[in-house]
């Protein structure tokens, strides 16, 4: 299904709503050796400030917007300060052990969690966001997926449908080469049912080949448990943008500057 993008305030499904954003890495193919990769600038503002700005504007609270921050850390918080909760990652162990430290911090009443990259969610528009977390309470799901589909995903995973209704996220170093042909890929963008979440990451199996706790990882332990998932297609795809070279760095320049 795609997301459908409405003006309506779903505020029922926002009162146990939190937002977990990983922001520990520090983006080596960007160089960036003094800093962590979500305090890139873009727009004269660090990367990560925007969707900061995007969860304030829906009206998240400072003890529901946790940062999961590591590496340079200091540059992280005395940025923020205390306009946000902070999780540290003492190890680099993987995106969703990231996302458990960062879910430990809530305060006790969040029972659904949208779990974001710092670095690639800064076009996402308020409405997507609270849209996104409607329907994934409406549904009942455990885990909910934001997917898109880009031009050039070569450096993706991607998201397998099949005829049965069934969809899976496959990595990039296990595609067939009917599979490369596919462009939608995951945005790494979840919400997650927290109690759900907790209670399956401590059996979460490392993934293959990165030897980390991945995400996706739990794709593949709802499955096995028959637990309700949906992955759930952007309308608009440019509001998922990954900053990962030079070039994509520039591109969110650019995009940027044209939003304002």
């Amino acid at each position: 299904m795609k997301l459908k993008f409405s003006m309506n305030v779903f505020s029922n499904s926002l009162k146990d709503a939190g937002i977990v954003i990983l922001a520990a890495g520090k983006g080596t193919r960007l160089n960036c050796v003094d800093m962590p990769k979500v305090m890139i600038k873009v727009g004269g503002k660090p990367i990560i400030s925007y969707f900061i700005e995007t969860c304030k504007k829906i009206g998240f609270k400072k003890d529901r917007i946790c940062l999961v921050i590591g590496f340079q850390k200091e540059k992280l918080m005395d940025y923020f300060g205390d306009e946000v909760s902070y999780a540290v990652q003492e190890e680099q162990l993987g995106t969703a052990h990231a996302a458990y430290t960062g879910i430990k911090v809530l305060p006790s009443f969040v029972k659904r969690v949208l779990v974001v990259n710092g670095d690639d969610s800064a076009f996402y528009r308020p409405e997507t966001i609270k849209n996104f977390f409607a329907n994934h309470k409406k549904d009942g799901n455990v885990l909910s997926l934001l997917t898109t589909e880009i031009e050039s995903p070569v450096q993706y995973g991607r998201i397998i449908r099949y005829q049965d209704g069934r969809a899976e996220i496959i990595e990039k170093e296990y595609l067939t080469e009917e599979q490369k042909k596919i462009k939608e890929i995951s945005t790494g963008t979840f919400c997650f049912d927290r109690n759900w979440f907790e209670e399956i990451f401590p059996r979460m199996p490392k993934m293959r080949k990165l030897g980390e706790f991945g995400l996706p990882a739990a794709v593949s332990m709802a499955r096995e448990m028959n637990a309700p998932i949906k992955f759930v297609k952007l309308e608009d795809p440019n509001e998922w943008w990954g900053v990962n070279t030079k070039e994509e760095l520039e591109e969110a320049e650019r995009r940027k500057n044209n939003i304002k």
